[in-house]
């Protein structure tokens, strides 16, 4: 039978010993020099073997490598592989030798312009390291080296399953035996059982007349497993997948999952990390896919801009996020020898991924490169050839670019290009057919918008994060009131690290609606407060409530972005109360409208003017005519508690866990505007990633701990202004 091992302890990197997945260099925050990851690195690992595995096929996967990577075992090179986003393996067995074994894996870091997405000037970083897991694999000698599952008739009443299972026979040794292919339901109940001799090294098959199966949908993503074990006079392999029954199309009229039209509403997502770039493991990609289904409620993720870890999309399948997933790159098209690489980019990624029913869309267009006419025949022919159930896409910025692809992807930046409207006004979205140049309309998404057309940090004024939500609000509402738009997603969930070139010349784009570390700056309640309140109620006025945050004075016009029918205020616990209701004038086609409060909603200067009292205020929602949810907001607050809030308090060995510190009043909100810095001390098996004493960021601070080995690790914070706080994480 198949064995997986994790093979990510014990690694020897600069003469320490360290754990995968791990980041060659760790980071500053901000303000360092990229070139420092970009040269070679080496990690060695001694692998001796044992009896068990004689007859055996030996191979250590790696799930990513960044970049171009050269895996050695006894100074004999075994593989190379240019892709960082891809997985690879290094097949051992012929060159194992009794009692110590040196693994040697070497990487280059520096960005080599004969590999994607290298070549120009890239957006993001390339951090380099064995940033994902690592895995030793011992097999008969005759194993399973892919599956593939298509559901071609899922609207049908009677649905049928297509399988493609290809068998990996490394010694040429003659095929013979039988595979067993046994479908699952979500309980593990088994559904169908099928037989096939083995006579060749691909086995297709389809199951069929399969009854009362139900759809993979957003709101109940129903996953089934189909196990296959394939019995050879040499031992036997098995391996399973997991899958979902769904239809996902893109029309001209928009997009529909199960035949049922579905408004996309999404945000981009940059895989990295603060200090330790891409290497975060499975635990931290959960948490990502549940940040954006749970807290951002948006209902797709765009993988920008390559490829991401299968511990997240396996989280989008599991909890109903859908995902646009796209080749590595960034604006950069090189010659032939790179486009052929980058189209092996397109295979990998496919061939990795096609079993995902979270994923709708492949991208395969080098994000916002001019055209090239024959590249791009050539990444959408393999697209298709491998997966015949999906769409594919091409992210564009430019206006009338050559449409191959099966969906006309557009990054629309028009909102914060007023100067090129004329005298057309703010426009939050350009007509697809203006974008695409055609007389006639074609299946039709927008990609990105915003973003570094108007970058906002969480500390920004409030004037500034008035206009950053204002601007998401508009495009979000102009993309709900265009039939023919499948919909949009916004640049971007998450700030990320950048090139000197980009951002705001610390190496960060504050691009994101959240900040590095996942905490909502107010924009990303644009995207939660459109969801359903029986999925979670939002109320967030857009304010600090001060008096002298803003010009001249006071806090209106006053945003306050909500799923309830209505809000009350109430000043000062006074017994009179204002009613305000949601602004369908101006934002008609959002599913929940903001609520703006101005003057005109008072009667007289409730709010008095500058040098008189500031007012206290509660401000609460409510559902059909029910009290649904109150915030207090008060015009004195002072620090007063310290909150701390790991992701999981209980974890396994190796996972990275998200702690959250944040500094609240009186009555529980953020103080956005407090400097303080706070002291982190672990005790138990455990390391911190980045330094132990951080500075709060508007209002909060956050950071990554792995844990090392059974136990509890405590987490202690010291600050002045606070009395010590301590929280455990229980490792099992």
């Amino acid at each position: 039978m198949r064995k997986l091992l994790n093979f990510n302890k014990n690694w020897i990197f600069e003469n320490s010993e360290v754990c995968l997945p791990h980041n060659a260099i760790e980071l500053p925050f901000n303000y360092f020099d990229e070139k420092t990851y970009q040269r070679e690195f080496i990690y060695e690992k001694i692998i001796i073997p044992n009896s068990t595995w004689d007859n055996k096929e030996i191979s250590v996967v790696f799930e990513a490598v960044m970049a171009n990577t050269q895996v050695f075992l006894n100074n004999k090179k075994i593989v190379s592989h240019t892709d960082g986003y891809s997985p690879f393996i290094a097949r051992l067995t012929d060159e194992l030798k009794k009692g110590e074994n040196i693994l040697k894996v070497k990487i280059d870091g520096s960005e080599n312009p004969s590999i994607p997405p290298f070549g120009g000037r890239i957006d993001y970083l390339t951090y380099a390291g064995i940033y994902r897991d690592v895995h030793l694999r011992i097999t008969s000698p005759i194993l399973i080296q892919n599956i593939k599952i298509e559901t071609p008739n899922v609207l049908n009443e009677k649905k049928s399953v297509k399988v493609n299972v290809n068998l990996f026979n490394p010694k040429k040794i003659t095929l013979s035996g039988l595979l067993i292919a046994k479908l699952k339901d979500t309980e593990g109940k088994i559904l169908s059982t099928s037989k096939f001799k083995i006579t060749r090294d691909e086995i297709c098959f389809e199951i069929d007349k399969l009854e009362n199966i139900k759809l993979w949908d957003i709101d109940n993503p129903v996953l089934y497993t189909l196990d296959i074990r394939v019995e050879t006079p040499y031992g036997i392999d098995n391996l399973s997948e997991r899958f979902g029954f769904r239809s996902a199309e893109f029309t001209k009229e928009g997009f529909f999952l199960n035949g049922n039209p579905l408004k996309i509403r999404g945000l981009n997502r940059h895989q990295s990390f603060p200090y330790v770039g891409y290497a975060l493991g499975k635990s931290a990609q959960y948490k990502d896919a549940e940040i954006l289904k749970y807290d951002l409620r948006v209902n797709l993720v765009r993988t920008s801009h390559y490829p991401q870890s299968k511990h997240f999309l396996n989280r989008c399948d599991e909890i109903g996020l859908l995902v646009f997933e796209e080749i590595a790159g960034w604006q950069h098209i090189g010659d032939k020898e790179w486009q052929n690489k980058s189209i092996e980019n397109v295979q990998n990624m496919i061939e990795r991924d096609w079993n995902h029913p979270s994923i709708i869309l492949w991208g395969v267009r080098i994000n916002e490169s001019p055209d090239n006419h024959e590249f791009y025949l050539r990444t959408n022919q393999m697209a298709h050839r491998l997966d015949g159930t999906r769409q594919t896409g091409g992210v564009r910025k430019f206006i009338e670019g050559e449409f191959i692809e099966d969906v006309f992807t557009m990054n629309d930046f028009i909102l914060g290009e007023e100067e090129l409207n004329g005298n057309r006004g703010r426009i939050p979205l350009r007509s697809q057919r203006e974008c695409t140049g055609l007389s006639y309309d074609v299946p039709y998404m927008v990609t990105e918008f915003n973003g570094h057309m108007f970058p906002t940090k969480s500390i920004d004024n409030e004037l500034r994060q008035n206009e950053h939500v204002l601007r998401h609000l508009q495009v979000l509402n102009a993309a709900y009131g265009d039939s023919k738009n499948a919909g949009a997603i916004g640049w971007c969930a998450f700030d990320y690290n950048t090139h000197k070139d980009f951002g705001s010349g610390d190496r960060i784009c504050y691009h994101g609606v959240m900040d590095m570390f996942r905490e909502p700056k107010f924009a990303s309640y644009v995207y939660s407060s459109q969801d359903h309140a029986k999925n979670g109620i939002v109320l967030e006025p857009v304010t600090v409530w001060a008096r002298g945050e803003r010009n001249i004075q006071g806090v209106l016009p006053l945003i306050i972005l909500t799923n309830c029918d209505y809000v009350e205020f109430q000043f000062n616990d006074s017994e009179e109360r204002f009613s305000i209701y949601p602004d369908f004038k101006n934002f008609s086609n959002l599913p929940h409208p903001p609520i703006i409060v101005d003057t005109e909603h008072f009667p007289g200067n409730v709010f008095g003017t500058w040098g008189t009292d500031w007012p206290n205020v509660t401000i609460s929602g409510f559902i059909n005519r029910k009290l649904a949810i109150s915030r207090r907001f008060i015009a004195d607050p002072v620090p007063t508690n310290l909150e701390i809030i790991p992701d999981l308090e209980e974890v396994s060995i190796g996972a990275d866990v998200r702690v959250i510190i944040r500094a609240l009043d009186q009555v529980g909100n953020k103080m956005r505007y407090l400097n303080e810095t706070i002291t982190v001390n672990l005790s138990g098996p455990s390391i911190i990633f980045g330094p132990n004493s951080i500075p709060l960021r508007a209002g909060s601070a956050g950071f990554w701990i792995r844990s090392l080995g059974i136990g509890k690790i405590k987490i202690s914070i010291i600050s002045n202004l606070f009395a010590q706080k301590e929280v455990s994480i229980i490792v099992k």
